[in-house]
């Protein structure tokens, strides 16, 4: 009779076939391991990337109460300017008022220190700061002499203008005189400061 021993075929064909399971399990765990690390990673990536976005988000809010608060500040920055237009123009209109006050002080004083002796006013007309005077004298070198004094005060422009001129006989008892009109310009600018006053004027008489 002859046998055979099965079993221990069986054996060496298990023996054989384990090397292959066990390379299956390992191709099996590295590829877990693989998911894992991967799964990990992205899961990693997913959180950065919502930190990220939150970081964003507070740095466009806070930059937006930032612009919101300049924007305060650009407002009430504009509102000085004009409220700072608004009194220097009031400041302006307040110094034009008063010179425009003061000046016909000066213009009265300034023709009364201009008036040489002898020469006398009968009437004058004022249009601005344009005069027109009316007057008389006994000579034509009153006259030049009151022009000049004018011009030389600093308070009207250049030239003083004679209008016109025309003599009056006397009548034995009063000597002739020259009536005279002229026309000048007043100068603010000479309100600033006060000029010494002109030579040779002594004042005179007004009719």
């Amino acid at each position: 009779m002859i046998r055979i021993n099965l079993l221990a075929s069986e054996r060496r064909s298990a023996k054989a076939g384990s090397p292959g399971i066990q390379a299956g399990q390992k191709m099996m765990i590295i590829g877990s391991l693989v998911l894992v690390v991967t799964a990990a990673g992205v899961g990693w990536r997913y959180w950065a990337l919502g930190q990220q976005q939150a970081q964003v988000v507070r740095d466009i809010d806070a930059a937006r109460r930032e612009e919101a608060r300049l924007q305060e500040i650009l407002r009430q920055v504009q509102d000085f300017e004009n409220r700072k237009k608004l009194l220097e123009s009031r400041v302006a209109l307040i110094d034009e008022l008063r010179k425009g006050q003061t000046a016909p002080v000066h213009m009265i004083d300034q023709i009364s220190r201009a008036l040489p002796d002898m020469t006398w006013l009968t009437a004058m007309q004022q249009n601005g700061y344009t005069l027109t005077i009316q007057g008389r004298c006994l000579t034509l070198t009153s006259l030049s002499d009151f022009i000049g004094n004018l011009e030389g005060s600093h308070y009207f422009a250049r030239p003083v203008e004679i209008i016109e001129s025309s003599v009056t006989a006397g009548d034995g008892k009063s000597p002739e005189l020259i009536q005279f009109t002229i026309r000048g310009t007043f100068q603010m600018q000479g309100v600033e400061s006060t000029p010494p006053p002109p030579p040779g004027a002594k004042g005179g008489r007004r009719g």
